[in-house]
């Protein structure tokens, strides 16, 4: 249910298990990559982390070569970013790290066409799922109804084995399974007001493109605005700008430019003056944390599983929404490949949460922090207190410092486990060695010396 990123990975994993998947799309694919009704955060910003690069090769290989040849552009942390975060401009080491800036359309496609010319996997679009049939012990299919004018409102049932629920945040899987007599999922949330806004510009200031590929005001509990300027594949620039409840940024076009004077710096704000829009101003409010856990205890049928934003959503300020879906679709193949374990819903299931447990760790537990945020997920276990005052330690030198900096970028871009920071070397660092020195200014060019 659902032909997005996690959708489309999903079937294509499924497809080595199955004589027949099918995808069911409320929306029709367009022909050339381009913004979907059913996908209207994909007007804004969308990085691909390095480990959702590293996952996407494991499932499609030669993908990353591809999605480069489409002209995707890689942006290298902390070398090509101009950033402000915690107060602190960092140091423009070299990179460590690489974000994939393109279009969430132009990698959507490039998916599509990747798994689609897979015979065994066929594509229903323009088509609803309005519920499941089957009972509390197990789902056996889902009940479809067809979109558009004409076409009545009549439902037919679709058979399945497995039913993947791969419909993003706004799914309705808790009263589909209701229906069925079986247990509504509990959900974690936690929901910070969070608001963006983006437009797309042409750079006419050449300033952007050699010495600086990006700019990245990150915002924190004191300080609670942010801004990035990154590049498309086809040379034109995003830009983006967030703000909570309350103060959202504004779609009209003359109060977006003005917008950028609420960053603590303004050399964002000096680049928009200067650059040329390329499209309106778009919107978009729908930003909690909520992970639905259907790895606790429950009277759940199965043959029923959720992958993707369907399971776990994240605020899209930290850019892991893409990289948890290839993350999840590798986890969902080991998980039915393994050789040692029978591979039932509740396993799977299991599997599929623990891929994205530590995008969760990273962007529920920094949003706890945001003034104004609300949940049942918000309040600070006493156990998590040592290792915010640790995690503090590090942000105050993840800047400046190259080891510290190195780590903590390895555990955002998910490639290594959030152990990666009580590394030794690390610790040492975080406990004994000074705050480093960082730039008084926007630093503009990278540094000319190593490490």
């Amino acid at each position: 249910m659902g032909g997005s990123l996690a959708g489309l990975l999903a079937a294509h994993v499924l497809a080595e298990h199955a004589d027949q998947v099918t995808v069911v799309e409320r929306d029709r694919f367009p022909e050339e990559p381009g913004p979907r009704p059913g996908v209207p955060q994909s007007r804004h910003l969308h990085v691909l982390l390095e480990g959702g690069q590293q996952a996407l090769d494991s499932l499609l290989p030669g993908f990353m070569d591809e999605l480069r040849a489409a002209g995707a552009p890689r942006v290298g942390m902390p070398s090509d970013m101009v950033q402000w975060q915690d107060g602190r401009w960092f140091r423009r080491l070299p990179a460590t790290t690489h974000l994939s800036t393109g279009s969430r359309a132009q990698l959507e496609q490039l998916v599509r066409r990747r798994v689609l010319a897979n015979p065994a996997i066929t594509v229903v679009e323009a088509t609803n799922v309005v519920g499941l049939s089957g009972d509390a012990s197990r789902v056996r299919g889902v009940l479809l109804r067809e979109r558009g004018e004409g076409t009545g409102q009549e439902e037919r049932s679709l058979e399945a084995d497995l039913v993947v629920d791969a419909s993003g945040r706004g799914t309705k899987a808790a009263q589909w399974l209701s229906a069925v007599g079986a247990e509504a999922v509990y959900e974690e949330s936690i929901d910070t007001g969070l608001a963006y806004a983006s437009r797309v510009y042409r750079d006419t200031s050449g300033s952007l493109g050699t010495e600086s590929l990006g700019y990245y005001v990150v915002p924190n509990p004191s300080q609670v605005y942010g801004g990035v300027v990154l590049p498309l594949e086809d040379g034109r620039y995003l830009a983006t700008f967030s703000g909570l409840r309350g103060d959202e940024p504004p779609t009209d076009e003359e109060e977006f430019v003005a917008y950028a004077k609420r960053l603590p710096h303004p050399f964002v704000h000096r680049w928009l003056r200067t650059a040329e829009p390329q499209s309106p101003v778009f919107g978009f409010r729908q930003t909690a944390n909520v992970r639905r856990r259907y790895d606790l205890p429950g009277r759940r049928p199965a043959g029923f599983l959720a992958i993707g934003d369907a399971l776990c959503t994240f605020n899209p300020v930290y850019g892991q929404g893409m990289a948890v879906a290839a993350m999840s679709a590798v986890a969902l193949r080991d998980a039915l490949s393994d050789p040692r374990r029978t591979p039932t819903t509740r396993r799977v299931q299991q599997a599929l949460l623990a891929a994205s447990r530590q995008a969760w760790d990273i962007s529920a537990g920094a949003d706890k922090a945001m003034p104004g945020a609300i949940g049942n997920a918000v309040t600070t276990r006493a156990v998590e207190r040592p290792v915010g005052w640790y995690l503090r330690r590090v942000q105050e030198r993840y800047a400046g410092d190259p080891v510290v900096g190195q780590a903590f970028r390895s555990v955002l871009s998910l490639t290594a486990p959030v152990t990666a920071l009580f590394a030794p070397n690390v610790a040492r660092a975080v406990l004994f060695g000074p705050v480093p020195a960082t730039p008084a200014e926007p630093p503009m060019a990278r540094e000319e010396t190593g490490i």
